[in-house]
C-alpha cells in the first residue's frame, strides 16, 4: 500500500473520536499530520494527542505531551510520599523506645 493510499482509508468523522488534521509538506519533504481526540462531553473540543511524520519511507508518531500534567503529577507524588513516610514515622519512630522507672 502506498502512502496516499494509506491518508485516504484515515477516518476523517469526529464523532469516531479520533481526527486527522490535514497533511503539511515541510520544506525539507516530511509529511505532518496532527491527531487529536474529540471530546463530546466537554462540548465538542479537540484535545491534541500528536502527530504522524513521514519522511521517506520512514514513519514515526510523536505524542503531544501535558507538561503541567506530568508536573502536577510529580507534585502530587511527591505529597503522598510526604504524607505517608510522616504517618509512618508518628505511628513508630525510628528511634528506640526508652522508658524511666525508678528503684525503690
Amino acid at each position: 500500500m502506498k502512502f496516499p493510499d494509506a491518508l485516504d482509508q484515515l477516518p476523517t468523522d469526529p464523532i469516531a473520536g479520533r481526527v486527522y488534521g490535514e497533511p503539511y509538506v515541510t520544506p525539507d519533504g516530511a509529511t505532518v499530520i496532527a491527531v487529536a481526540k474529540v471530546r463530546e462531553r466537554r462540548g465538542g473540543t479537540a484535545e491534541p494527542l500528536g502527530v504522524f511524520v513521514f519522511h521517506g519511507e520512514k514513519a514515526r508518531w510523536i505524542p503531544a505531551v501535558d507538561g503541567n500534567r506530568v508536573a502536577l503529577l510529580g507534585a502530587l507524588t511527591g505529597l503522598l510520599a510526604a504524607t505517608i513516610a510522616t504517618l509512618a514515622v508518628l505511628r513508630q519512630p525510628p528511634w528506640p523506645l526508652i522508658t524511666i522507672t525508678e528503684n525503690k
